[in-house]
């Protein structure tokens, strides 16, 4: 089922929204990130890895399941599938990588919010996690550096799966145009659904939430 222009331009635009708003969180991170490591002021260092653990809870944890789910409705929807395009099925990929990265990452970054809420740490304290959360950062926006030229260049062109597809529409007769249906709304609504579910029971699972802070 493929969708109208309306809809498409409505699901691409949520999807670029989610995809900038994650980067720009993973940026803001890493830069709260350098400072708590270089910072002499003992309340900046507090301050920014309590930031660091909020912005990852409530911004990119949410802007990377969103980019997630959004893009692949947005693939499956339109005419070019997710697995027809090698740039697509990279891109996908790599999203799928950094979310499951990014969850083995979040015990860290809710250990070192917890330390420093309970003590001042020394400029050697933790220093190699502390370390670790810059690296970890400055991959994660070079993953979605690399997500979003492929998204602008498009390489490589079409998967075997992709060719074959091609080639049996060529065969048919002209297909028609299709309208959209209300049960694409109602899956797209589901899609969001589950995505505040699914983010409700990560924060439950690993102990988020605002009352720790």
């Amino acid at each position: 089922m493929l969708m109208t222009p309306f809809f498409r331009k409505f699901g691409l635009t949520a999807h670029i929204t989610f995809s900038v708003g994650w980067f720009g969180a993973v940026a803001g991170f890493l830069a709260l990130a350098i400072a708590g490591l270089t910072s002499e002021n003992p309340k900046i260092v507090v301050s920014s890895y309590i930031s660091m653990d909020l912005i990852t809870w409530f911004v990119i944890v949410p802007a990377c399941f969103g980019t997630l789910i959004t893009g692949v409705i947005q693939s499956l929807a339109t005419q070019w599938g997710l697995f027809r395009y090698y740039w697509i099925l990279a891109k996908f990929l790599l999203t799928i990588v950094a979310t499951i990265v990014l969850l083995v990452h979040m015990q860290p970054i809710r250990y070192m919010a917890d330390i420093v809420a309970g003590t001042t740490i020394a400029d050697s304290d933790l220093r190699s996690l502390r370390i670790q959360l810059i690296a970890d950062a400055g991959a994660a926006l070079l993953v979605l550096l690399v997500a979003t030229t492929l998204s602008v260049y498009k390489p490589w062109g079409l998967t075997s799966y992709g060719q074959r597809k091609l080639n049996e529409q060529q065969k048919r007769a002209p297909i028609r145009k299709t309208t959209i249906k209300k049960s694409l709304m109602l899956y797209i609504l589901l899609a969001l659904i589950a995505l505040v579910i699914l983010g409700f029971i990560i924060l439950h699972l690993t102990g988020g939430g605002f009352g720790r802070h």
